[in-house]
């Protein structure tokens, strides 16, 4: 699905502006990106509705922090249904769309990317009226997606599918707010199909976690589908209302049809 719609936006940016562009003249994707992703539906400014929070120059462009904030104002009615992060210069720029469960109340969500040049992150939030908001953020980062991976194919193997679950207070909230933070990790190379081994000197194929569920009880809490923009070892950390919920239940599949599954009860507040 990712891989289809980079072809088809690269068609796109053929079509509009030729084999190549003036020196003066740069190239901006988004344009395509939003025909492309989003149908060419209409945007508003996210301004107090959706945030990005992003370091302007990474430090290690294989793995850059990012954080998304839902901040629709007290007394909005609406409620954000899902938010799409797209790094535009990525070869392939979808990087996740997160979708919110109905009852989850879900606030901010942070996970780690690979940024392969100099680029805008846009994060574009749909909520339940069907409008669109997108905010963006310039990071400074090249070079992320063809990074070799941190650990070596024998150790990513035996690592392969490993989840752990982790569930905490809200950091520095009031505990009387029902507010928790918990933690995904999910060994997977997450490889991006950019990277060399060094070895043999080919292209590794790509291999990634492509679709994630988490649950609380029976309701869906948080959903991702990613691409190759996820990094190694994919990390998701959220804020959420726990809503009652006696146990979480978490399915991850990757691009070769694995399934990695896991089941944890919840904690009690005094974490």
């Amino acid at each position: 699905m990712i891989a289809g719609r980079l072809f088809r936006v690269a068609l796109f940016a053929i079509a509009l502006h030729g084999p190549a562009l003036a020196a003066d003249e740069p190239y901006d994707p988004w344009p395509g990106l939003v025909q492309d992703i989003f149908d060419n539906r209409p945007m508003q400014d996210g301004t107090g509705i959706v945030a990005i929070e992003m370091p302007t120059r990474a430090e290690d462009a294989a793995i850059v922090p990012v954080t998304l904030r839902t901040t629709l104002p007290p007394g909005d009615s609406r409620r954000v249904r899902a938010i799409t992060l797209v790094i535009d210069q990525n070869p392939a720029p979808m990087a996740g769309r997160f979708e919110f469960g109905p009852n989850s109340s879900v606030s901010e969500i942070s996970t780690r990317v690979r940024i392969n040049n100099y680029t805008d992150v846009h994060a574009v939030a749909e909520l339940s009226d069907g409008q669109l908001y997108v905010t963006k953020i310039y990071v400074k980062a090249s070079g992320g997606c063809s990074a070799p991976a941190a650990k070596n194919a024998e150790e990513a193997k035996g690592k392969l599918g490993q989840i752990r679950f982790r569930q905490f207070a809200k950091s520095g909230d009031n505990p009387a707010s029902g507010a928790r933070e918990a933690q995904l990790m999910i060994g997977h190379p997450n490889n991006s199909g950019l990277q060399m081994d060094q070895v043999t000197r080919l292209y590794v194929p790509a291999f990634f976690v492509n679709d994630i569920k988490i649950w609380q009880d029976d309701q869906l809490l948080l959903s991702l589908e990613g691409g190759i923009s996820i990094s190694e070892d994919p990390n998701i950390r959220f804020t959420y209302l726990p809503q009652g919920a006696k146990r979480y239940r978490v399915e991850a599949r990757d691009t070769e049809g694995h399934v990695f599954a896991g089941e944890w009860k919840a904690e009690g507040s005094g974490i």
